[in-house]
């Protein structure tokens, strides 16, 4: 009897809250969440610790074993609408590229203008080089990386390399070699931003400095338009991603040495979270820069074809990253 005068006036006191909190757990599992006004979702997990703490109490006391129960059921579908997993994949991966990889990319234009910027520089430094002797293409480009293609290559040769029949079967190979060739200087550009910077200054430098060796090689022999075009069928996407690479280690080493007014490890777990759904896009667009250069960059001869392709990559990226986008 002294048990259930004890239940009952724990439950007076405190049901209010429970079935509050019971209602607002309804609407959520039932897919209403966005008719929750913003009080109420505030109050969902305030009104769950205070259903934790009446549990705690009431199996500290000895309460009727059904009132135990249900508190234990409120608390666990309570706990999953707090922290458990409120999307699916497919929801998942729409949040993230219609809005969060987006945001984050916005997030780091000032770091992505210097990275930009580097590239350029390297480039018109290689082509200047370049002007004056052909000897300085050997500094610029591995010997494994020309593939024949140097100084001492004919116009026969170097319009072959732009016009040349592929075998198809070979593409593939081909395509997943440079997949995975673009993804360690992305991920090489990114982790090294950790040290000050510096060192993915330098990678963004010396990528331009190939580019700008190459683009001058091709130029020296007539072939400057077709190889821009033949670059550029996959390099808008490529280079736009190495870029974003660079972007993100910037932002950890600029993090990591000037943490601003927050301590050093808060500013780095969010330069950390920033960076990292950066580079979950990033390889994205090198699987894409992979295809278009193993691919289509082979099949499709045509000069004006591949400018054309060059240009719409350039919008899509350009449009999708920096629209403006509706407030939620």
């Amino acid at each position: 009897m002294e048990i259930t005068l004890k239940s009952n006036r724990f439950r007076l006191e405190r049901e209010a809250d429970w079935k509050r909190l019971e209602s607002l757990l309804d609407r959520f599992e039932k897919g209403q969440s966005s008719s929750l006004a913003d009080d109420e979702v505030i109050a969902i997990p305030v009104l769950y610790r205070a259903t934790l703490s009446s549990l705690s109490m009431a199996r500290a006391i000895s309460l009727d074993k059904s009132l135990v129960e249900y508190l234990e059921s409120l608390s666990t579908r309570a706990y999953f609408c707090v922290y458990g997993t409120r999307t699916t994949v497919f929801e998942w991966f729409e949040q993230f590229f219609a809005r969060e990889w987006r945001q984050a990319v916005q997030a780091l234009w000032r770091e992505t203008i210097v990275s930009a910027a580097l590239t350029l520089l390297g480039a018109v430094v290689a082509f200047l080089l370049m002007q004056q002797s052909s000897e300085w293409f050997a500094s610029f480009v591995p010997e494994g990386l020309a593939g024949g293609r140097g100084p001492g290559a004919s116009f026969k040769d170097l319009h072959d390399t732009i016009y040349g029949v592929h075998a198809v079967d070979g593409l593939t190979v081909f395509s997943t070699f440079l997949f995975t060739h673009n993804a360690q200087i992305a991920l090489l550009a990114f982790a090294l931003g950790f040290a000050c910077c510096l060192p993915t200054a330098f990678l963004m430098i010396y990528n331009g400095l190939m580019l700008g060796a190459f683009f001058a090689l091709f130029a020296h022999q007539g072939l400057g338009i077709e190889f821009i075009g033949w670059a550029m069928i996959h390099g808008v996407t490529e280079l736009i991603a190495v870029t974003l690479a660079g972007a993100a280690g910037f932002r950890i080493g600029w993090t990591l040495a000037f943490p601003g007014e927050r301590n050093r490890l808060e500013a780095l777990t969010e330069a950390g979270r920033l960076a990292a759904i950066v580079m979950a896009g990033v390889v994205v667009m090198l699987a894409v820069a992979g295809l278009l250069e193993g691919f289509g960059r082979q099949l499709i001869e045509s000069t004006l074809w591949r400018y054309a392709i060059a240009i719409v990559t350039a919008i899509f990226w350009g449009v999708y990253f920096y629209r403006p986008q509706a407030p939620r």
